[in-house]
């Protein structure tokens, strides 16, 4: 069962981040938005273990949040509004919400 994670917590003050990693499938797709967009921060650990992510996982961000914190768009990462926000949450047979 394919499964969308989505992350909003800041990966420097918890570890859903490490956590959501290990347990991640191959059909899985992950979507950080709020403040877990600081884990595109280049050069961060954070960043290096979702560049050591399987190429089969997907890798997804709320565009807005990305832009309100001025990071950059790094090329594994689709960028995703809204309404992308909602059709991957319709595409995937399960979403889990990291709280």
């Amino acid at each position: 069962m394919a499964t969308l994670h989505v992350l909003s917590h800041s990966p420097f003050t918890d570890s859903h981040l490490s956590s959501c990693l290990r347990i991640l499938g191959g059909q899985d797709a992950l979507l950080l938005c709020g403040d877990a967009v600081y884990a595109l921060q280049a050069g961060s650990a954070q960043w290096l273990a979702l560049e050591l992510m399987p190429e089969h996982i997907r890798l997804y961000a709320l565009d807005e949040d990305v832009k309100a914190r001025g990071l950059a768009s790094p090329p594994r990462l689709t960028m995703v509004d809204y309404s992308g926000f909602v059709a991957l949450s319709c595409q995937y047979d399960k979403v889990n919400t990291w709280l």
